[in-house]
């Protein structure tokens, strides 16, 4: 299922709140939070370092608010670089 625009910017905002201004316009600016398939969320960053970043150390972080705002289990977060969109 896709996500619409409100669930993406829904799950961006908490994300803000979390990690805090400097940290969310270092790593997250520009994330797509695009699909949610059985309970993987998949989302696409501007490179490959980020994803990873955002991916190791965040993951548990998206699952949690990501299942809060779309009402459905998360149990793992791919984080992509867009290239691969």
């Amino acid at each position: 299922m896709k996500l619409t625009t409100i669930q993406d910017l829904a799950i961006q905002a908490r994300m803000a709140g979390v990690v805090g201004a400097d940290v969310f316009d270092h790593l997250f600016i520009g994330i797509h939070f695009y699909e949610i398939y059985d309970t993987m969320l998949y989302a696409f960053v501007e490179d490959e370092e980020k994803a990873a970043k955002i991916e190791d150390e965040f993951s548990p972080h998206i699952a949690a608010i990501a299942s809060m705002v779309l009402k459905k289990h998360v149990d793992i977060v791919l984080v992509m670089p867009k290239v691969l969109q």
